[in-house]
């Protein structure tokens, strides 16, 4: 076999030059992998949950002794804003803090009935060997919601970070390595979809997996005979609605710019597609133009105050051609941006949309970049109409002064989190989950911790 065949070639896609490659897994490799694993998984859960807690907090450290080091080779891989990586690693560390002040009660034993002929309690035990097949768009955030809870709760585990962000998935692996998380309690696997596919041939007891609805369907479907616990955590089209009665528009404005075009627009949860109250809807749109033409300039990731970075995967910016262009044959209005940025590198304009609908691709199919459709609307009703027209549920939001009025609209969508007056957040203390076609189970919260632990029922007579 080549070169090319063995190895995987990381771009850096602010440049579109090679930074280096790495040797692929193989199903030999993986296979060593997933046997070191189930001998270690035993030795693992046999130590005490204060023993795994101190592993987890000398990581949490570690992550912020390195942090400049972990975000440059995260923005170098990713293309992500070189302050954004460090935001996301201080993030991470914030949801590890939240597992390891939760875990252990979570953990402990719960009696149902403490008296009596027969004594009923619960316990939990760790699932055993888990695959964890991460995203790229935020592999710190994303792998620390799977890989520290099943760490914690006793599991070993198989990690696949993406192909785009490969690098950091090895330093993930060595500080682990570092804080004293044994070598066959959590292993990495390099590699494209062919080795994601070899994780799905092995006997695990867990999959959990980050990315897209159509690969995720997939691995459900594959797993399925198994008859193992399998999370999903999908796509979305998320929905920010803009009320009539806000204080400020331009406040307003620059929140759902920012919603809009974080990380490059590379988030899940993400806002998608902008609905607007046809009171404001044109003073609203300007100043969402201004803002994007202000604050959102495209530049080199690495630079400490650069908004707009490059985009992962160079593929992806054909895609975006062709939603833009759907858009402008079917009557939108080209504000802001539309095309591929003239530069070397994978870079996409801050694109702005306005006077879109649903006929157009921009509005209905998951866009995952930084672009944006703005649609006018005649009342709640109508908003409430256009947001529930999709095939995800993963998040919605409203910006208005009045809650009951925002909650009376969100109540009424079917999505896994909501949002009044903020959007594209993750808090650890609740469960990040997605409907429909934008996943299964829970991340984070308590649900996020039982996620990765399977109750035994005591019935003690005597």
């Amino acid at each position: 076999m080549s070169v090319r065949e063995t190895t995987l070639k990381i771009v850096n896609p602010a440049t579109g030059i090679k930074i280096t490659r790495l040797p692929k897994d193989n199903a030999e490799t993986v296979q060593q992998k997933y046997e070191a694993l189930q001998v270690g998984q035993k030795q693992w859960t046999g130590t005490t949950v204060t023993h795994r807690l101190s592993c987890i907090e000398k990581f949490f450290k570690l992550l912020d002794v390195e942090r400049v080091e972990l975000a440059e080779t995260l923005t170098a891989e990713m293309g992500k804003p070189y302050q954004e990586s460090l935001n996301e690693i201080q993030g991470a560390r914030g949801r590890i803090n939240f597992f390891l002040n939760n875990t252990t009660d979570w953990l402990k034993e719960e009696w149902m009935i403490r008296e009596g002929a027969t004594r009923e309690k619960v316990t939990f035990e760790p699932l055993g060997v888990i695959g964890n097949i991460s995203a790229w768009n935020y592999p710190y955030l994303v792998g620390v919601n799977v890989f520290i809870p099943a760490l914690l709760t006793g599991n070993a585990v198989l990690y696949k970070p993406s192909e785009y962000s490969t690098l950091t998935g090895l330093a993930i692996q060595k500080l682990l390595f570092e804080a004293g998380v044994p070598e066959n309690v959590f292993q990495t696997v390099v590699g494209g979809g062919e080795v994601g596919e070899l994780l799905l041939e092995l006997p695990l007891n867990g999959y959990f997996f980050t990315g897209s609805h159509a690969t995720g369907q997939y691995i459900a479907q594959k797993v399925a005979p198994k008859l193992v616990p399998v999370q999903l955590e999908l796509g979305g089209k998320d929905p920010l609605y803009v009320m009539d009665d806000i204080a400020d528009i331009r406040q307003a404005a620059a929140n759902a710019v920012e919603g809009a075009f974080y990380n490059n627009g590379q988030s899940c949860c993400a806002v998608e597609r902008i609905y607007v109250h046809h009171n404001i809807y044109e003073l609203f749109v300007e100043e969402f133009v201004k803002e994007v033409k202000e604050n959102w300039q495209i530049d080199l990731p690495a630079k400490p105050h650069t908004k707009i970075g490059a985009i992962s995967r160079k593929v992806h910016l054909e895609y975006l051609t062709k939603q833009v262009k759907d858009a402008l044959e079917k009557g939108a209005t080209l504000l802001a941006g539309g095309q591929q940025a003239q530069r070397k590198g994978y870079f996409f304009e801050p694109t702005v949309l306005a006077d879109t609908d649903h006929t157009m691709k921009v509005m209905m199919d998951e866009t995952f970049g930084p672009v944006i459709g703005i649609q006018r609307v005649k009342d709640d009703a109508e908003a409430i109409q256009l947001m529930q027209d999709t095939s995800y549920g993963l998040t919605a939001a409203v910006f208005s002064q009045s809650q009951e009025r925002a909650e009376a609209v969100l109540e009424q969508i079917n999505v896994g989190t909501v949002y009044w007056n903020c959007c594209d957040r993750v808090s650890p203390n609740l469960p990040w989950s997605g409907r429909k076609h934008s996943g299964l189970g829970a991340t984070l919260s308590y649900m996020g911790i039982r996620a990765f632990v399977q109750p035994k029922s005591h019935h003690l007579r005597g």
